[in-house]
């Protein structure tokens, strides 16, 4: 195995540690366990605050083009900084389809979770400490407010789950899957999240990550239809592991069809 920043989102499995072991010194408890999930603290907290700026920033202007570019590069950017430490998930829909896939380990899962929802309230807490009162108040925090009633919830929830299917998709076979690892990855999946935006944020608003819909939530005391960017992410990401392990992962990953 050679070191590349291919290893992106698979720095903390089993199988890549042991693979540093033979090549170096082995890791001890604080850069396997401790420093993975400082890292993804700090790099959610980092592309929260920045997504929910610009969302806030974004108040009466048509158009969404400024929160999916912001969106997109923040995520690339955090992406590459500290994708060698934690794998660079910054989204528990991310690491659950990692996770399923077989690029991390079990016991790092739920604390990934919970750190990047910490990092959520983090990132949202500094984006209201640095805004207006009334342009917070009109963006709502930069909660998410697409979806307004009842009849606009199946339509957002499919629109969740065909969108984090795309970027999890994205994310495993761009760095998980040995077969199809490429070297831009982080900017593949902040071209994703960017397309994604545009595409979808006046549909559902293109949340993808349920620590992004849970921090502003909180600091904004915002729950109307939260539930729905918990649901859609996480099914998209059950229904990405679901096709990679049966049909398109590499035969490592692939449980079915080996020969």
């Amino acid at each position: 195995m050679t070191d590349s920043k291919c290893e992106v989102f698979t720095v903390v499995s089993a199988e890549t540690v042991q693979c540093q072991k033979e090549q170096a010194a082995p890791m001890g408890f604080f850069e396997r366990y401790v420093q993975p999930c400082l890292a993804e603290l700090i790099g959610s907290t980092l592309f929260i605050f920045v997504g929910c700026t610009s969302v806030i920033g974004n108040v009466g202007i048509t158009g969404s083009v400024q929160p999916a570019l912001a969106h997109g590069l923040a995520l690339a950017i955090v992406i590459g900084v500290f994708g060698e430490i934690s794998g660079g998930h910054f989204n528990p829909a991310v690491s659950v389809c990692v996770f399923l896939v077989g690029g991390m380990e079990l016991i790092l899962l739920i604390p990934y979770v919970l750190v990047q929802m910490l990092g959520g309230m983090i990132g949202a807490g500094l984006a209201k400490a640095i805004s207006p009162p009334i342009e917070f108040s009109n963006a709502s925090g930069a909660a998410f407010t697409a979806v307004s009633s009842n009849a606009d919830v199946g339509v957002a929830t499919v629109a969740e789950i065909v969108m984090t299917l795309f970027l999890t998709m994205v994310v495993s076979m761009g760095a998980v899957n040995e077969r199809t690892r490429c070297l831009f990855v982080p900017f593949l999946i902040g071209l994703t999240v960017t397309a994604n935006i545009l595409a979808g944020g006046m549909v559902s608003g293109a949340c993808m990550n349920p620590a992004r819909a849970f921090g502003p939530a909180v600091v904004a005391n915002h729950w109307a239809f939260h539930w729905v960017y918990w649901i859609g992410p996480m099914a998209g990401a059950l229904l990405s592991a679901t096709i990679i392990r049966l049909l398109i992962g590499d035969k490592k990953i692939r449980v079915v069809f080996k020969r």
